[in-house]
């Protein structure tokens, strides 16, 4: 058998990669999460290392790319005796590791030994699969033996956690419970309540918030794709702190999409079916795939801020001209604001739904349409 090799260049597309941005092997600096490196900075310099950390929080946010640089950092700086034993130096103030140092030069070309990299295979198609199997996992268990006898500290990276079956996550749990000496496992979780509770007690959860507009600003700009100051806020907005969510909105013109959907629901519940139509239109289609995508994204985003402006009043920012206003119309008080609530996650769910049974694109977006302008009708009435 040949032996894994850790962390090494696969060809095909990477389920860890956010289109239009570096991978988080290639961004070096992390902004907005400070305290989730202190934290980890302040385990490692006390000793306390645990074996096994969990990265969490929202998609976007962050969690990739920490876990590249604590993998970086673990693998690249020497373990030293603690702060003033034997004339040791001061423990490390910060994860930054040089993009010159041999082991930051290693990692970008997905060429170091001592790191594992664990996410979704592909199939004998070439084609991404759908979650992380047991077969993915026990090459990590083999690596981690077969790497053992150069004595040297190890990393594996689980990007992402949530996406194992139940076999490899079973598997994963026999590493946590018994793990290899020198290793260190990171584990990236969107949805940790997804994950075996036996999982998530092993672990130490670093839990990453939403990143604030100057930190998501700094973000974009490091990614190439900074937003343009006129629309800087509105993407802060309708991102809620998530980098991949605001390049997603850049690129397939989101905030444009955005103001339609405001638009179109501006006289609710006199739905203006041409305009309806339109829009459904614009998004069948093969080509349409992340259009549509993303108008579900937002068609939730809408109806989660109807339902916490009955209660809340108007957003401080507006995502789209006018849109406080329209807001205010459809959900004008706390009992509006529970009609919305009680039918905003069916209404997308169901367009989910059928687009995972490949129904008709289109229609799913006219009947979730429909069925906002009822519920527009029960809440106004």
């Amino acid at each position: 058998m040949k032996a894994p090799r850790g962390a090494e260049a696969e060809p095909g597309p990477e389920p860890d990669r956010i289109e239009g941005v570096p991978h988080p092997r290639d961004t070096l600096h992390l902004f907005g999460q400070e305290a989730a490196e202190a934290a980890f900075l302040d385990a490692h310099a006390t000793g306390r290392l645990h074996h096994g950390w969990m990265l969490t929080g929202p998609r976007g946010v962050g969690k990739a790319t920490l876990a590249w640089r604590i993998a970086r950092f673990l693998l690249a700086t020497p373990e030293a005796e603690p702060d003033g034993l034997f004339g040791a130096p001061p423990p490390p103030a910060t994860l930054d590791v040089p993009p010159d140092h041999p082991v930051a030069r290693r990692m970008a070309a997905m060429a170091e030994p001592g790191l594992f990299l664990l996410r979704r295979g592909l199939d004998d198609r070439g084609s991404l699969r759908q979650q992380i199997t047991v077969d993915e996992v026990r090459r990590m268990k083999s690596f981690f033996t077969l790497s053992a006898a150069d004595g040297g500290r190890r990393v594996a990276i689980v990007d992402a956690a949530d996406e194992m079956n139940v076999s490899a996550a079973n598997a994963l749990l026999k590493l946590l419970e018994e793990p290899p000496a020198r290793t260190t496992l990171i584990l990236i979780a969107h949805q940790p309540s997804r994950l075996l509770p036996t999982i998530r007690s092993r672990v130490r959860d670093l839990r990453l918030p939403p990143l604030p507009p100057a930190a998501l600003a700094a973000a974009l700009d490091q990614a190439g794709t900074p937003a343009p100051p006129e629309a800087a806020a509105a993407v802060a907005e309708l991102a809620a702190g998530s980098v991949g969510a605001a390049v997603r909105l850049l690129a397939l013109d989101g905030l444009a999409l955005y103001a339609e959907i405001v638009a179109l629901f501006s006289a609710l519940p006199r739905l203006d079916r041409i305009r309806a139509l339109q829009l459904a239109d614009s998004a069948a289609g093969k080509a349409a795939e992340g259009r549509f995508d993303l108008l579900l994204t937002l068609f939730d985003l809408f109806l989660s801020r109807l339902a916490r402006a009955g209660i809340m009043g108007p957003p401080a920012v507006e995502a789209a001209p006018g849109e406080a206003a329209v807001l205010m119309r459809l959900a004008p008080d706390p009992q509006a604001a529970r009609v919305w609530a009680g039918e905003a996650a069916g209404i997308v769910a169901r367009a989910r739904q059928g687009r995972a049974v490949n129904l008709d694109p289109a229609a799913l977006l006219m009947d979730m349409v429909l069925k906002v302008n009822e519920t527009a009708a029960q809440a106004t009435a």
